[in-house]
């Protein structure tokens, strides 16, 4: 029976990649949902750092409404952003706080890169089981990206909405300016309309490509041969590879458009660490790289926390590209009472001085033989000063040609009392 339950899941991840889905109607999203796991009502939240958001409802036994929202404690807020699915009692905080009062409720976090923004909770009166986590994981895992992508075309909406708002508020002393940014608009609806495309085109199913590759070498489903595993840890690497790209292309489009927002929360500087080493850890086997990190003192940082990963991402994937096989790369996270330092050090190929202003320049690609071997859109360094200076922060780099690179990144801490659990 267990067994016909894995393989109806594994049926089912395909089809939610390609149903058609809205944070307006989830019905047929939930239909699907009971095809493999038995549930009387369930709940898609966004979460804040102060409040949870109620999304979609399915037979609903709380009085909220769309898009309502649910002030949390500090505490609470705490556990939720924690990258973990688990059984709840009725008695459990969250439980009482949404006045719910069925005997046992589950819930799995919603997350992209291991960066919770949400969670499913469900709930029914017999009790579930371990394997209903592994079941419920796999789905929230393609509901993650559902929703993702629907938040990124609704920047794109945002962005065009602004430009065309700022067109007709022209007054009339600018009347030939305003026939420019007509243009330029129009124009920047190809553009948006483009990234949208890709964003639903690209990134789905290379999220997809990535996670089967990731079922496969796990051997869940049956063991592989040499030369299969050969193959399958080429696909995922390339995966990887390329769906850093198309993030990319689209981060510099949210950031020219002024559309990122930082969501500040307390968290470890050790997490994105750990979690950034973790997520490149294929691309750091694949070349034989020893990778090492040393923490000198673990304490809270108040920051966006996606977007220190992202720029910890960005610095790790480039050293990986320009170190050789078996060469070396070393994180060091150091403070002091008012900041934190975060260097990312490699053996690479190194960086000429004449050059390392321009490597901050969009699209900038350095003339050099090794560099050109190398796939990328230029924009991963861009985007890096970007999130750093949005935190005003600062970046630097240390290096000489041949001698390897360092890249410095100095942002300030607000340490707090935290509240006694």
């Amino acid at each position: 029976m267990q067994e016909k339950i894995y393989k109806d899941t594994l049926n089912l991840i395909p089809k939610l990649f390609s149903v058609e889905f809205s944070l307006n109607n989830g019905e047929a999203f939930f239909e699907m949902l009971k095809k493999v796991i038995d549930f009387e009502d369930c709940y898609v939240f966004l979460l804040n750092s102060e409040d949870i958001q109620v999304k979609l409802a399915h037979n609903s036994k709380i009085d909220l409404k769309q898009d309502e929202t649910v002030d949390i404690s500090t505490n609470l807020a705490k556990k939720l952003f924690e990258n973990n699915s688990e059984i709840l009692g009725k008695k459990s905080e969250l439980i009482k706080l949404l006045g719910l009062n069925s005997e046992n409720y589950l819930i799995s976090k919603l997350a992209i890169r291991e960066t919770v923004f949400g969670f499913l909770l469900m709930g029914r009166p017999h009790e579930f089981k371990k394997a209903d986590l592994t079941i419920i994981d796999s789905v929230t895992s393609v509901l993650s990206y559902k929703i993702k992508d629907l938040e990124l075309s609704n920047v794109f909406k945002i962005q065009l909405k602004a430009l065309k708002s700022a067109v007709q508020e022209t007054n009339d002393a600018y009347r030939t300016i305003k026939s420019q940014n007509k243009k330029i608009v129009a124009a920047d609806k190809v553009k948006n309309e483009f990234l949208a495309s890709v964003s639903h085109e690209l990134r789905t199913p290379l999220n997809a490509i990535i996670g089967f590759s990731d079922i496969l070498t796990s051997k869940v489903y049956g063991d592989l041969n040499d030369k299969q595993v050969e193959y399958v840890k080429d696909i995922q690497i390339a995966g990887i590879q390329l769906l850093g790209m198309v993030n990319e292309i689209l981060d510099i489009s949210k950031i020219e458009a002024n559309a990122i927002k930082l969501v500040k929360r307390y968290f470890e500087v050790s997490r994105p660490v750990i979690e950034t080493c973790n997520i490149l850890m294929p691309l750091i086997k694949n070349k034989n790289i020893n990778l090492s990190y040393h923490i000198d003192k673990d304490i809270d940082i108040f920051a966006d926390y996606q977007k220190i990963q992202q720029v910890l991402y960005n610095l790790l994937s480039n050293a990986i590209k320009y170190t050789p096989n078996k060469g070396s790369i070393v994180i060091t996270v150091t403070n002091t009472a008012k900041k934190v330092k975060f260097s990312v050090k490699d053996s690479g190929i190194g960086i000429d001085k004449k050059d390392q202003k321009r490597i901050f320049g969009k699209f900038v690609q350095l003339e050099d033989a090794f560099y050109k071997k190398e796939t990328s859109t230029g924009l991963g360094l861009t985007i890096t000063k970007q999130l750093v200076e949005m935190h005003k922060g600062s970046i630097k780099v240390i290096s000489e040609k041949g001698k390897g690179a360092e890249f410095v990144v100095t942002l300030p801490i607000e340490l707090v009392e935290e509240p006694l659990v």
